[in-house]
């Protein structure tokens, strides 16, 4: 596939060409500059219209392949922002896990310092219950200090018997060493609690740590996220430019495939391959498979070749005559639903209502189908200006060009623009007979099944035709 300056590189090779046989207007530039469209809109009076058509061919080329290649590159962006939305998505929720982490362990950390705290608090408690066991201690060592100093006169004189005073003694040693004891179990247990404070501290700060470099994490991810998040406005932006230089390369496209086809003058009976470039100009606007839009204008009016076999002639009974026959024949076209549109119809497009073919009954129903389409005057009336909006001009149901794209929009209001089978079958039902139900009280459901035949067997014509290019 060649990138779009080789591209341009070729069609400026073909302008050469081009100036050879005669186009000394354009001796100057690439395609990109010739075919502005303000440039190629209207005919230059030096050229012929051989010689337009085939500028405006050119023309159509350049903007199918400058589509594509823009479509190349809406693609790859599209791909671009779709992997930053992702990566945004991912950081947002690394951003909210890291919050959570952070919040659980603020608490974690008012937990443990609520613990030091009260930790503290019975430190305390042990420190002064030390100092108390301490003074009791000092006092009971400070008796047995007296009593040992006291002279056996003195001890006989203070206690009645001598067992008396071995008893005083043995207290004071027994309380001396219950004390001692006491003492040093709170002073085991303040060791234990400081130890216990010291542990607490300890994994405080460890916890104060990891909470830090959680915030850290978290700033690095919002920052990353922040500069993503301008990339991919930036790229968002490129994305909708792209659409719409896109939108205007199909634009430009449309607009001068349909002056090709005025100019041109397409019959009304086209060759297979204008019938097939209508069907892509109406594929290109519409959406509808070209395939299935020509097997629609195959199995109404063979494309043109047989848009009816009757003439109206009594418009208050809706009779009329068979073109080749001249015999009267009833249910032409009927006459409280579509005679008036069809005389508003022929007026607007100056054409003589009384001799301009319309389709003769079948075995039910009325006739006075119009056109290669095929519409009966009622529903063409609700289709002309939609057709008119997209052509700029007067919508006429017996021109090629209006047909198909009457019938794309038809088909594309009833399903066929999704492409599925089912979709496009629907769509020619209700084309043929206005409903799409397959019941016993349905006598048409032959028409979809022989539509969607068709369809199968151009579309493997149109794919040879399209690989072989």
């Amino acid at each position: 596939m060649f990138s779009r300056f080789s591209k341009t590189i070729l069609y400026s090779i073909l302008m050469i060409v081009f100036l050879l046989i005669g186009f000394n207007i354009f001796a100057e530039g690439n395609l990109e500059e010739i075919c502005e469209w303000k440039k190629i809109e209207n005919k230059p009076s030096n050229l012929s219209d051989k010689e337009y058509e085939d500028l405006l061919k050119q023309c159509q080329e350049y903007y199918q392949d400058l589509s594509e290649e823009i479509e190349k590159d809406v693609s790859k962006t599209k791909g671009e922002k779709d992997t930053l939305q992702n990566k945004i998505y991912i950081l947002r929720n690394t951003i909210k896990n890291l919050d959570s982490q952070i919040y659980q362990g603020n608490i974690m950390i008012k937990d443990l310092t609520d613990q030091i705290y009260s930790t503290q608090g019975s430190i305390d408690q042990t420190s002064l219950k030390i100092d108390e066991i301490k003074n009791n201690l000092s006092n009971i060592l400070q008796l047995q200090y007296e009593n040992d100093q006291q002279s056996p006169t003195v001890i006989l004189l203070k206690n009645e018997t001598f067992t008396d005073f071995l008893n005083e003694l043995m207290e004071l040693e027994r309380l001396s060493l219950k004390t001692r004891e006491f003492l040093e179990n709170i002073k085991n247990l303040k060791v234990s609690l400081v130890d216990q404070k010291d542990n607490m501290d300890g994994e405080r700060n460890n916890l104060e740590s990891v909470v830090k470099i959680q915030g850290i994490k978290k700033q690095e991810n919002i920052q990353t996220r922040q500069e993503q998040e301008s990339v991919l406005k930036m790229t968002e932006v490129e994305y909708q430019k792209q659409l719409g230089e896109k939108a205007e390369a199909e634009k430009k496209v449309a607009e001068i495939t349909t002056r090709i086809f005025n100019l041109a003058g397409i019959p009304e009976a086209p060759t297979f391959g204008e019938a097939l470039e209508l069907a892509k100009y109406v594929e290109n606007i519409l959406g509808i498979r070209p395939a299935f839009l020509l097997a629609i204008f195959k199995q109404e009016s063979n494309i043109g070749k047989n848009v009816g076999q009757c003439y109206l002639k009594d418009p208050e009974t809706g009779s009329g005559v068979g073109i080749n026959t001249g015999r009267k024949i009833d249910r032409v076209m009927k006459p409280s639903r579509d005679v008036q549109p069809f005389l508003s119809i022929t007026k607007e497009l100056g054409r003589d209502p009384y001799s301009t073919r319309v389709s003769c009954p079948m075995s039910k129903g009325y006739g006075g189908a119009m056109g290669p389409g095929q519409f009966i005057p009622s529903t063409w009336v609700g289709y002309r200006d939609r057709v008119k909006a997209i052509t700029g001009k007067s919508a006429d149901p017996w021109n090629i060009r209006d047909a198909f794209i009457a019938t794309g929009l038809y088909v594309s209001d009833y399903g066929a623009k999704n492409q599925t089978y089912d979709g496009e079958w629907r769509a020619a039902m209700i084309y043929f007979s206005g409903t799409s139900k397959r019941t016993s009280y349905n006598y048409y459901g032959f028409y979809g099944d022989s539509v969607m035949a068709i369809t199968k067997n151009l579309q493997k014509d149109i794919d040879i035709i399209e690989s072989s290019r």
